[in-house]
């Protein structure tokens, strides 16, 4: 038996091993995948395990995360991080660097947080957009600085999700043809055979999508699976998609080509036939590893330090050359500097007349861009709506992979993963918009990017009723609960031009939090008590009652709401009632500050409390209380002009009016 073939199967039993010992997960794919896997990071992926993070390494994700014994294999056979076999032995255990999936942050040498099929190949679409971006942006003639791949291996079931459509689709748009994806193609689910739902020509489609396609028979074929990544690189034209052939749990006589191999041990007794169909040493025990296999990864190991060697040799011969582009690479390789932000006054000015909030958004984020000049991103085809064009900034596309303004199409959900692979690449700032109703398309990736901790601004707008005449289908109404409760996620939704501004500052200077800015379609005015350090406090007080020691209630509200409530606590004021009026942006921001300021906010002792929101009220019961009451939306909107959708659905000073009359006398009695 060759050390490859033997190196091979080491892959093979110690993913089963920790499976079996785990009591859980998924032998399939990394029996039926080692061999692809070995041959792609031995000879063909340019990567340092002494150096995780080195820029130019090749990327490589598991889109398949549920396979995640495969990579924890490598990486442990490879020596990333000190992943030991005691780790290995803690698959899927309480704290272990070995979860139930790949989890980025959390295991050294892991891309990508994955495991919600086809969400990987997006991202690696996006890792591949940084690349392409950042070697325009940087590279010179004979200084290629930035020159790598991204690799991604998934199996039938990421190529039946959506995302992985949407997210090819844009790749071979954009001719990305350092991107190149390993199909685990085994014709199996759980369910059974692929033939019960999946018959499609998967090859004649991703032809169509414009990439390269090439195929081999054997999933075992070392040889031909390097000839074939060989061939995808040599196309500099077109991303590259490979069918692998293999059989589902390849090894294990019980297990090899059924479904029952997918997500479940192969138990003990099957285990053992898989070693002695291998011809591993010692079937009868465990986390057995030949010495010679940990000699031949060390060797291969060797190879991508003499790699990165050679490119920090070429990086400061770059830096000595380039002074101004090593500057440029090193901001955009930095965190972005807030305090230059914070006091720059004229980001700050707000024409006072009323403005929609998304067309001030646009203001704000053309006076970034030539601040953080890592910033990149663009809309899912609603950019004049949205207001997320970057003036004087060209398009990215394949005939200018420099320009900045991103065309992701009508693909929401791939848009979302493609911005979460390229913060993870590293180098961009990346934002994405839609209408905040399709911000459901969304969702799944913006959940990711929170669990990554990837600071990502989202763009959402036409942020209520005031859509207006699209109707129901187009306002929404229950998704800012949803993002509320999202955790690690900031959802912002600004009342005027300098709480916008607020929003931006917020979203740009985030470490590890992503942000939702919920803005509207509708113009609004610019208030006085506008207030940018309250703003960023999560809720602040805009306009205080006339006696606040002895104020009759509050009135809350967020966005557009917050001119009404203004207007309505100067109606009250003409029956004698003094209240309070609180802007509150961010319910997520509000609870992170300490109980006094919180509490200097909404005393305890004021219990007559109104908050008015032009969306579900979900949410608002942690902060008017038992006592209090919210107006909002009763069920879905309706198709109108939207003045007239707002005072139908009772958002006028008449009807908060009454609401809180009735609220502070109940609170009276």
């Amino acid at each position: 038996m060759s050390i490859d073939t033997t190196c091979v199967n080491a892959i093979r039993v110690l993913a089963a091993d920790a499976i079996q010992k785990a009591k859980s997960g998924h032998p399939g794919l990394p029996l039926g995948s080692a061999a692809m896997a070995y041959e792609l990071w031995g000879h063909h992926m340019k990567h340092n395990a002494k150096d995780p993070k080195w820029a130019d390494r090749d990327r490589f994700v598991l889109s398949g995360g549920h396979g995640s014994m495969l990579l924890y294999s490598l990486l442990h056979l490879y020596g990333y991080g000190g992943l030991s076999l005691d780790d290995l032995k803690e698959f899927r255990q309480l704290g272990s660097k070995t979860p139930g999936h790949p989890e980025y942050g959390h295991t050294i040498g892991v891309e990508a947080t994955t495991g919600p099929l086809g969400a990987g190949m997006a991202m690696a679409v996006g890792m591949a957009i940084a690349e392409r971006h950042l070697a325009a942006t940087f590279n010179k003639p004979g200084y290629e600085i930035v020159d790598h791949y991204t690799y991604a291996l998934g199996g039938d079931c990421c190529l039946m999700e959506g995302i992985s459509s949407e997210a090819f689709s844009l790749a071979g748009s954009l001719g990305l043809s350092k991107l190149i994806v390993l199909y685990d193609s085994n014709n199996i689910t759980i369910e059974g055979s692929t033939d019960l739902a999946f018959t499609e020509n998967v090859q004649g489609r991703m032809k169509a999508f414009g990439w390269q396609t090439l195929e081999v028979e054997d999933g075992n074929d070392l040889e031909a699976i390097g000839l074939a990544i060989e061939a995808a690189k040599a196309d500099h034209e077109h991303p590259s998609f490979i069918t692998v052939h293999t059989q589902i749990g390849y090894g294990c006589p019980a297990k090899q080509g059924k479904a029952s191999a997918h997500g479940e041990p192969l138990g003990e007794e099957n285990v053992k036939a898989l070693k002695e169909n291998l011809g591993w040493p010692e079937p009868d025990k465990s986390f057995i590893v030949p010495d010679e296999v940990y000699a031949h990864y060390k060797e291969l190991a060797a190879q991508g330090e003499s790699a990165e060697e050679k490119w920090q040799k070429l990086f400061a011969d770059y830096s000595a050359k380039f002074p101004e582009d090593r500057a440029k690479w090193d901001t955009f390789h930095s965190d972005v500097d807030a305090k230059a932000i914070w006091d720059n006054e004229s980001y700050w000015q707000v024409e006072d007349k009323p403005q929609a909030t998304r067309s001030l958004s646009g203001q704000m984020l053309n006076r970034l861009k030539d601040m953080i000049p890592q910033l990149i991103g663009g809309s899912a085809d609603l950019a004049p709506s949205n207001k997320t064009h970057m003036n004087d900034e060209a398009d990215f596309s394949k005939n200018n992979y420099a320009g900045r303004n991103m065309h992701f199409g009508i693909r929401e959900l791939a848009m979302a993963g493609i911005a979460n692979g390229m913060s993870l690449h590293g180098g961009m700032r990346p934002y994405v918009a839609t209408f905040f109703v399709f911000s459901d398309y969304t969702k799944p990736m913006v959940r990711l990017a929170a669990l990554m901790k990837l600071p990502i601004t989202y763009v959402f707008t036409h942020d209520s009723i005031g859509v207006g005449e699209d109707g129901p289908t187009h306002e929404p109404i229950e998704q800012l609960a949803m993002f509320r409760a999202l955790p690690n996620f900031n959802t912002f939704r600004p009342a005027d031009g300098l709480e916008t501004a607020a929003g931006w500052y917020l979203a740009v200077t985030s470490k590890e939090t992503p942000t939702g800015l919920i803005l509207t379609r509708q113009n609004l005015p610019q208030l006085a008590g506008s207030d940018r350090e309250g703003a960023l406090k999560g809720a602040y007080v805009i306009s205080e009652a006339k006696d606040a020691q002895n104020m009759d209630g509050i009135l809350i509200a967020s966005g557009s709401e917050v001119s009404l409530a203004i207007d309505t606590q100067a109606e009250l004021a003409k029956s004698g009632l003094d209240v309070r009026v609180v802007s509150m942006p961010s319910m997520d921001l509000f609870r992170q500050q300490p109980a006094e300021y919180r509490e200097s906010v909404l005393p305890n002792a004021v219990r007559a409390r109104v908050a008015v929101e032009a969306l579900a009220g979900f949410g608002w019961g942690d902060y008017v209380g038992l006592d209090g009451a919210v107006v909002c939306m009763p069920g879905f909107g309706a198709s109108g002009k939207g003045p007239e959708l707002f005072k139908h659905f009772g958002f006028t000073v008449e009807r908060v009016t009454e609401v809180a009359k009735n609220v502070i006398a109940r609170n009276k009695k």
